[in-house]
């Protein structure tokens, strides 16, 4: 069993940015967590690819939450393909499949609506964003607690960022994998709250983070920032 840590790097607006999306190799079969953000399948399969992987042992994919940088090439990796299994929360699973709007798009109506004028613009190509999403069913939902791929990784319930969003424990490799429940600063050597302005419930998010140090895991993979290895 391993965890493979998959830089991507990309430019938007001229600014230079980088995502680090997880992939599990267990018992022959690659698992992927999280899919970045629209238009990212070539970018994530190249990086998967670098590292020596063949994309045809994919047979997982780990939905951390709803969020345009995590799903946005999802529909994109289930229609190349079909075979994955995806997984989410229950909660998060009615956004990825578009039954419900999602709480992110609730939030950035709302944010839109408040917004002074001059920030309208920015603020609709959000939501517009969000609005563009393609939806896709949910193959498995998971819960708190349960263990998934044959007892390997534990689901640990991390609400606050969303509602919905969970965390991986890998205890065989003393490992946890946060998804936006933690982050970590350019060269920092701390597990920070991810993007508390957009948490939908900042004192929730800042519980599951404390939920996520006291595992005292000795390597924590964060979907911003890279990999805290203590």
């Amino acid at each position: 069993m391993n965890i493979i840590e998959l830089p991507v790097e990309f430019t938007y607006e001229e600014h230079h940015y980088h995502l680090y999306p997880s992939l599990i190799e267990l018992n022959n079969e690659l698992i992927l967590v999280d899919t970045g953000y629209p238009g990212f399948l070539p970018l994530i399969e190249n990086a998967i690819e670098k590292k020596g992987y063949d994309l045809r042992r994919l047979k997982y994919i780990v939905i951390t939450h709803y969020d345009d940088d995590h799903i946005g090439a999802l529909h994109d990796f289930k229609k190349k393909y079909p075979w994955v299994t995806v997984i989410s929360s229950e909660r998060e699973a009615v956004y990825i499949s578009g039954e419900e709007k999602s709480e992110r798009l609730e939030q950035a109506e709302a944010l839109l609506a408040q917004m002074p004028e001059e920030q309208k613009a920015f603020g609709q190509s959000f939501v517009d964003l969000l609005t563009s999403l393609q939806h896709i069913p949910v193959d498995q939902t998971a819960r708190d607690g349960e263990w998934l791929f044959g007892g390997a990784c534990k689901v640990i319930a991390t609400p606050g960022h969303t509602s919905g969003h969970i965390s991986l424990h890998i205890p065989e490799l003393d490992s946890v994998i946060t998804g936006d429940a933690a982050y970590i600063e350019d060269n920092g050597t701390e597990l920070l709250v991810a993007n508390p302005q957009y948490c939908l419930d900042l004192p929730q998010a800042e519980k599951s983070l404390e939920l996520l140090k006291s595992l005292k895991a000795k390597h924590y993979y964060c979907y911003h920032g890279g990999s805290l290895h203590i």
